[in-house]
């Protein structure tokens, strides 16, 4: 079932999605958290993960190819890790350089940290990244995302040392941004 938005759709992943996700995944601007050097993705690789996948599904996980609304075509991919059913998840972003400063990261953003909250319950939506990737602070930051903890110097990349960076957004904070909609489930967790 894909998730909809006003510029893109998030639909599942397929076998036929293994060249764009090999491209992102050997371009080091738009897989800025890798730290393979050089990039190693081949098409075979990936092709493998996914018919792996196909007969193991992990209902801990879940991996969309984002695809511009009005064309149907891919420019990225986001998903989400880690499940721990009603308390927390992961996710990760990576789109073409193409369809940077469109929106459509943004959005795609929106939709999958709505779904966590609305559809699985999680109280907490956390991700990665590191001081030397702006852009992916900056859209964290713009769709609700908080640094929680930086591990100072602990990543080396292109010669440099950079600040491992932890963002999360927990449940109270994306419905306070939300009035519009109505947090049904609340905190399992609270007591009274």
């Amino acid at each position: 079932m894909p998730i909809e938005g006003k510029l893109v759709v998030l639909r599942e992943e397929r076998e036929g999605d293994a060249e764009l996700l090999t491209t992102l995944r050997n371009d080091l601007d738009t897989q800025a958290w890798s730290k393979t050097l050089p990039p190693d993705y081949t098409v075979p690789m990936l092709r493998k993960r996914y018919e792996e996948r196909e007969f193991n599904y992990d209902p801990l996980e879940g991996r969309f190819i984002v695809e511009e609304r009005t064309t149907g075509t891919s420019v990225g991919y986001i998903g989400y890790v880690g499940l721990n059913r009603r308390r927390s998840a992961s996710i990760g972003i990576m789109f073409a350089k193409r369809a940077w400063g469109k929106g459509y990261a943004e959005e795609a953003n929106e939709l999958l940290v709505r779904f966590l909250f609305e559809e699985l319950g999680v109280q907490v939506v956390r991700l990665w990244t590191h001081s030397g990737n702006p852009r992916a602070v900056g859209l964290a930051e713009k769709v609700g995302f908080k640094i929680a903890a930086r591990m100072r110097n602990s990543i080396y990349k292109n010669g440099k040392l950079f600040d491992n960076i932890v963002m999360d957004q927990i449940r109270d904070e994306f419905y306070a941004r939300h009035p519009e909609l109505n947090d049904e489930l609340g905190n399992p967790f609270e007591t009274s």
